[in-house]
């Protein structure tokens, strides 16, 4: 039975406080797992609206309308309102996944300030980014983090090396086809890339008029192989918030197709590691997202 990675990426303290609540509530209605990255310091959200100039960013807000989904308040985190600290006020939240028995792990510590930085970024600014996240996990779960998922599929190499330090077996950190060794500077590192393999709604939403019903339909048509194996990024601020219909959708449609709902672990535990490929780590785009992005590349 195929498998579809449930990775829900948090990045707001009212997608913490909001969304995960009911996230969870329809995870057990449809009897799914799934991994929760969070992010784990300041929200500072507020600073995303510099992206203004970068290409597609005013298209991509106009369809996926961003002060519904994210609310005012938090578009003002960093800019008019203090951004608040996520894993001081919503920890209790944070731990209620675990004791639901899914998985956590880190997304990030300052999610737009890694989001907009961390690609020209030393060792140096990257290890007390990430150190920072990885304490922060450690203190609220009593437990080090198994797992890491960058905020928006941004990394840098030294990043990546971070991730083997800690001893990670596997992370998900880019976009791509299927699981395998990433390439860093010439180097094969140990843990195992799971890269996002389907669009996330967001990419989807109002592309060639469509609708939720659309973007359901849209994806499911992609996982009807009952062979092929899936990694599915939604975010608390999402799909558990106002777009919680569609999410339903997607678990209603994946349990009629056969599909097994699971987390990152999961899905490790189910891997053939010595028949994995390696692949370089590149930078590229795709449709429906502005900017450049972590791509699982060719092998040479």
């Amino acid at each position: 039975m195929a498998k579809i990675v449930l990775k829900i990426d948090v990045d707001t303290l009212r997608g913490t406080r909001e969304g995960v609540p009911n996230l969870l509530a329809a995870l057990a209605e449809h009897k799914a797992m799934a991994t929760f990255l969070f992010s784990l310091g300041p929200d500072h959200t507020g600073w995303a609206l510099k992206r203004v100039f970068r290409p597609g960013f005013l298209k991509k807000v106009s369809r996926t309308s961003v002060v519904e989904h994210y609310g005012f308040k938090t578009l003002m985190y960093g800019t008019l309102l203090p951004g608040p600290d996520i894993g001081k006020r919503a920890a209790d939240v944070m731990r209620t996944v675990q004791t639901a028995g899914h998985e956590t792990g880190i997304h990030t510590w300052d999610h737009t300030y890694w989001q907009d930085n961390v690609r020209t970024r030393d060792a140096a600014w990257t290890q007390r980014q990430m150190s920072q996240a990885h304490a922060r996990f450690a203190q609220i779960f009593g437990a080090p983090p198994l797992t890491h998922g960058a905020a928006g599929w941004q990394m840098n190499n030294h990043a990546f090396r971070q991730i083997d330090a800690w001893g990670m077996k596997y992370s998900s950190d880019g976009r791509g086809e299927a699981p395998h060794y990433p390439i860093v500077d010439g180097v094969r590192l140990n843990h195992v890339q799971m890269p996002t393999t389907l669009p996330t709604v967001d990419e989807l939403l109002g592309i060639d008029g469509r609708d939720i019903n659309g973007v359901a339909e849209h994806l499911l048509a992609l996982t009807r192989d009952p062979a092929q194996d899936h990694v599915f990024t939604l975010h608390a601020e999402l799909e558990g918030q106002k777009l919680a219909p569609l999410f339903r959708q997607l678990l209603a449609g994946w349990r009629r197709q056969g599909h097994d709902l699971v987390t990152m672990g999961d899905y490790y535990a189910t891997l053939d590691l010595a028949a994995l490929p390696a692949r370089p780590v590149v930078w590229g785009e795709i449709p429906g997202r502005s900017g450049d992005l972590i791509l699982e590349g060719q092998a040479a």
